[in-house]
């Protein structure tokens, strides 16, 4: 029905990155599932109330919630799409993130409601009268909700959208919760126990859990998150492409919402050739890694002496002492200035989050390996963190 429905409303619906099509995609997934979860919340209020089930109430108040949370994606889709201004110059984009943190805490907000509810309804339990028609409700109820979670999920993974996936995982956790009510209306006719308030508590836990991962997800790229191995690989790849280029290093990645990234690093080039041929080099560079990944790019240009072999001695001599320490270390940036007692090493070496080295003692034993091996070297070292994205530290 959405892929119909997509290609009927949604100019270029397979041209997945454009602002346009995701924001489009975005209101008529929402809309569609507003409308399914007020026919479920309806169906399922009706054979709950008829029946006098706790639990299946508390379910369709779940539906309810759920087509508040669609609501809300509709609004944040909406207000990333608008264009940037005066006081937003990077544009709306994270707004599609904040949407999804809205709806992690309105699954919250439901799951201790029916808590409440639940615990009531063990505290002071009323007959339950199960019959085959709610049962047969919730049995459809548990398939339109494996078609919403099929269609978020798909579409979400298309457009890269983190609103769309925390919907997906609601409805993979409404799945569940409702076949628990299912079990409860069932072993109601034939247990004294107050098994209609423990699914409801059941259900509760299923929604809260839910709405925690929910909120974890919504949360990562709006705190930063670093960039994929796939994304910076590509981004190598291009920008070395360019020739004389011959390394990279020093790549922030800045995350403003879908299809709103920007993208700076630090390009070595041979420091001999022209000055100008060069920067037209490191121009076209940036042109094509912003046409490419649809992002916008700043592109530092790092002269270094490509033909001192000297330099070339102690590079390879810091690189293997570095890796000797941790494998994943790495230098960079490598200079020296040569003295009539002594040459200085300056360079940066880059040390992941997880070096069980701290960064002073990281300095501390990497300037004493080089210095062991070349009694003439003094090191002046920088130590770099990883890539990193939005507002992490270099």
């Amino acid at each position: 029905m959405i892929s119909l429905l997509s290609r009927i409303f949604i100019k270029d619906s397979r041209d997945y990155s454009k602002p346009s099509v995701r924001t489009a995609y975005g209101v008529l997934c929402g809309a569609f599932g507003i409308f399914l979860n007020i026919v479920l919340f309806a169906a399922k209020f009706i054979a709950g109330t008829l029946a006098g089930s706790v639990a299946m109430t508390a379910d369709a108040f779940n539906n309810l919630s759920d087509a508040a949370s669609s609501l809300v994606s509709i609004l944040g889709f909406r207000i990333a799409s608008k264009k940037p201004d005066s006081e937003h110059p990077f544009g709306h984009g994270r707004m599609e993130y904040v949407s999804g943190l809205i709806v992690s805490f309105l699954i919250l907000m439901m799951g201790v409601e029916l808590i409440k509810t639940s615990v009531e309804a063990i505290i002071n339990p009323e007959p339950v009268s199960g019959g085959l028609v709610p049962v047969l409700i919730l049995c459809a109820s548990i398939l339109v909700k494996f078609y919403i979670w099929f269609y978020n999920h798909s579409v979400g993974k298309k457009i890269s959208s983190v609103a769309l996936e925390a919907t997906a995982m609601d409805s993979l956790s409404d799945m569940i919760s409702t076949f628990v009510v299912i079990v409860s209306v069932i072993c109601s006719k034939f247990c004294s126990l107050p098994v209609d308030g423990i699914g409801g508590i059941i259900v509760a836990v299923f929604i809260l859990r839910t709405g925690f991962e929910s909120a974890k997800e919504t949360l990562r790229p709006l705190l930063g998150t670093p960039p994929s191995e796939e994304l910076v690989k590509a981004i190598e790849a291009e920008v070395m492409s360019h020739k004389p280029i011959i390394g990279i290093h020093d790549l922030v990645i800045h995350d403003y919402g879908p299809g709103r990234m920007m993208v700076s690093l630090h390009a070595e080039v041979p420091g001999d050739q022209n000055i100008f041929e060069l920067h037209d080099v490191v121009d076209n560079a940036e042109i094509s890694l912003s046409q490419k990944l649809g992002c916008s790019a700043v592109i530092h240009m790092d002269p270094v002496d490509s033909k001192n072999e000297r330099l070339k001695e102690l590079h390879k001599i810091a690189s293997e002492c570095a890796k000797q320490i941790d494998t994943r270390l790495s230098v960079h940036d490598v200079r020296m200035v040569p003295g009539p007692s002594h040459t200085n090493l300056i360079f940066d070496v880059v040390r992941p989050f997880d070096c069980c080295e701290d960064r002073a003692s990281l300095k501390k034993e990497l300037a004493s390996r080089i210095e062991r091996l070349c009694s003439d070297v003094r090191c002046v070292i920088c130590v770099d963190d990883p890539y990193c994205s939005d507002d992490e530290e270099k």
